[in-house]
């Protein structure tokens, strides 16, 4: 068996296969049939749609900034209670080994 780097049946698929273009159409910009009017519409549309959605993802991120800010405070709070409370413990503690002398 020798081997080669191609075979005949990959030169055809490769033949047969379809190119960019024909897969995905020349819808681009300028594309034949959409005038630039039609242009200005959808892409005014696609505007106003994506400000709508931007605005909800905003308006969702903001609450959860606000959770986040409330659980910061409520977790600031408790660390220094506990710190505090820390504080009293061991002044206390070395107090009454200051007095038992």
């Amino acid at each position: 068996m020798s081997s080669t780097s191609t075979r005949p049946q990959d030169e055809i698929m490769a033949n047969e296969a379809p190119s960019w273009a024909d897969q995905w159409g020349a819808g681009g910009i300028g594309a034949a049939g959409s005038t630039e009017e039609e242009t200005k519409t959808k892409s005014k549309k696609d505007s106003n749609s994506s400000s709508k959605k931007m605005a909800d993802m905003k308006a969702t991120a903001a609450v959860g900034l606000d959770k986040a800010k409330s659980a910061t405070v409520v977790g600031a709070q408790k660390v220094k209670a506990g710190a505090s409370a820390g504080v009293k413990w061991i002044k206390t503690l070395s107090q009454k080994k200051s007095s038992s002398k």
